[in-house]
């Protein structure tokens, strides 16, 4: 009568709960919604109360996507196949949620020439 002994490997445990990819999937969401907006600011500013809160939509999606790749660089997980990427990245999306909040309507800040003026101003003359 033989006896086997079987030995058993603990499995590792992972650092977080959730599982990096989960975290890379929500750190592209949360960009594209910001991305969005920022591609449909202009129609937004159609109307000041919508433009606000576009504004404060893009801001706070920045925010927590700036949250969720920092929390993706704790996680040792990769960003399109990066693991240097989350934290620059990162801080990015806080400069410019910071910039978001910026309303320059009707304000010239470049003080160039206005590429929509020079044909009319040429007529006029």
């Amino acid at each position: 009568m033989s006896t086997a002994c079987r030995v058993e490997e603990p499995l590792p445990t992972p650092t977080s709960m959730v599982e990096t990819a989960t975290i890379e999937i929500l750190a592209q969401s949360l960009c594209f919604i910001s991305l969005f907006g920022f591609t449909f600011i202009a129609t937004f500013s159609r109307s000041e109360k919508v433009e606000i809160m576009a504004q404060n939509i893009i801001m706070i999606s920045l925010l927590l996507t700036a949250a969720t790749l920092w929390w993706l660089s704790l996680s040792d997980g990769e960003l399109w196949g990066s693991n240097y990427l989350p934290k620059p990245l990162s801080v990015l999306c806080i400069i410019i949620a910071i910039a978001a909040r910026l309303n320059i309507k009707g304000q010239n800040v470049s003080f160039g020439a206005n590429p929509h003026n020079i044909g009319k101003l040429a007529e006029e003359e």
